[in-house]
């Protein structure tokens, strides 16, 4: 164990042998701790999903700047020809709303899946120019709330054309650099991980290729450590992170209990407005949640593919009980 030991003990009673490798970060009005299990505090997980949060903060961040506007559409910005992906609108991929699939059809969709369950393989090593090829000849599904990995992939692609860079540079400049977040990165290929990053494992135990690719990092390509994911969480409570906006909730996600920000998923739990977002990858899986109105935040990754959720409602809960009798 290394960082708080008491955390990290409460933490191993919790989730016991289903998380050999994991680390966690509460955040309070009074301190922040960081623990960790099995990995030290600098080794780098894979966010997931988490990572469409962070492409929420940079399209609320580019709203701000006077970059996008409200009616910019991906053919603004990204080269789709004439086919239905052109006109669709950044503001509706970010509460996912803009029709486009969870992942674009292909011949290779199967192919993908089953080297993944089988071999462990990475499905998502995709390159910005094929990502625009699927795209070119999408089709739309209708507007109702439908999650979405593609239109996250082409939101973040959009956003960093807008800024005339790519999405790693954008990244970098508008989130990791003024926040000090120094392992806080996308890699293209495996070959652009870190010495500290961690090697995901299924929940039989067996080995994932890391989930690196071009096209992927805006949806689910982030890696990160717990001391920089405590950073950017503390500044996501202070209002000082890039784009927090992104954070207050737009529209109804499933109903008026569960509304949505760019991608942050707010809902009513126990009476506590919770503020969250979580991720899995092959070999991964995290959780990041906020109740503002308290101050409080938790931040969960696992090295194994085994849901966290529960974990960290149930710690930002009693997190957040705690300050209120301290």
């Amino acid at each position: 164990m290394q960082g708080d030991e008491a955390l990290a003990e409460k933490l191993v009673e919790r989730m016991g042998a289903q998380h050999p490798v994991f680390a966690v970060a509460a955040l309070s009005p009074r301190r922040t701790t960081v623990a960790s299990v099995g990995a030290s505090l600098d080794a780098d997980f894979e966010i997931g999903s988490v990572s469409k949060g962070i492409t929420g903060l940079l399209y609320a961040d580019a709203l701000e700047r006077g970059h996008i506007g409200p009616t910019t559409t991906l053919g603004d910005l990204l080269p789709l020809g004439t086919g239905p992906a052109a006109r669709v609108t950044l503001s509706s991929i970010s509460t996912h709303r803009s029709g486009l699939p969870s992942l674009p059809s292909s011949a290779g969709v199967l192919r993908r899946t089953l080297a993944l369950w089988l071999k462990g393989a990475n499905p998502y090593g995709d390159t910005l120019d094929q990502l625009i090829a699927q795209a070119q000849g999408v089709r739309l599904k209708g507007t109702r709330p439908r999650y979405s990995n593609f239109g996250f992939e082409l939101l973040g692609h959009a956003l960093a054309a807008a800024a005339s860079t790519t999405f790693g540079d954008l990244l970098r400049d508008r989130v990791a650099t003024p926040l000090g977040l120094d392992t806080f990165y996308a890699p293209a290929t495996p070959d652009e991980l870190r010495p500290g990053a961690l090697t995901g494992r299924s929940k039989s135990g067996r080995g994932r290729e890391p989930w690196t690719g071009e096209a992927l990092a805006p949806a689910g390509g982030i890696r990160s450590t717990i001391q920089d994911m405590a950073r950017l969480t503390a500044a996501l409570l202070d209002g000082s992170a890039p784009g927090v906006g992104a954070l207050d909730p737009v529209a109804d996600y499933t109903g008026r209990v569960v509304r949505i920000g760019a991608a942050w998923i707010t809902l009513d739990r126990n009476r506590r407005l919770i503020t969250w977002h979580n991720g899995g990858t092959g070999g991964f899986r995290t959780w990041l949640g906020l109740d503002r109105a308290a101050g409080t935040a938790v931040v969960l990754l696992s090295a194994t593919a085994v849901s966290v959720d529960q974990h960290g409602f149930t710690l930002l809960a009693q997190l957040t009980e705690d300050e209120g009798t301290s």
